[in-house]
């Protein structure tokens, strides 16, 4: 997997940076949590404080292009973003006794 970003801004309001990012894969369409793992890594930052915004891929393209948030701190995070936008593609937690 091979991640480029295109675009990397600062938003001084909202304590953020807005990342947009293009990223060329082997195979199927990795995981949102893949895509967080390798973009956090490009980035250098926590994986915790980075939010997938949008993803698009083209049919039969082996590369997709998407729009990303890295926050300051955990707090302006769960302040500003939308929560089903942090828990979309999150593994669900398991249930004990199941």
């Amino acid at each position: 997997m091979e991640c480029e970003v295109t675009r990397d801004s600062r938003n001084e309001l909202l304590s953020r940076r807005e990342v947009d990012f293009s990223l060329r894969f082997d195979g199927a369409t990795p995981s949102r949590m893949q895509i967080i793992g390798k973009l956090a890594a490009t980035l250098n930052v926590n994986e915790k404080l980075l939010v997938l915004d949008s993803l698009r891929t083209g049919f039969g393209k082996t590369e997709l292009s998407g729009k990303a948030r890295v926050y300051d701190t955990e707090e302006q995070k769960t302040k500003t973003e939308r929560s089903f936008l942090m828990t979309r593609g999150m593994p669900k937690p398991k249930e004990e006794g199941a």
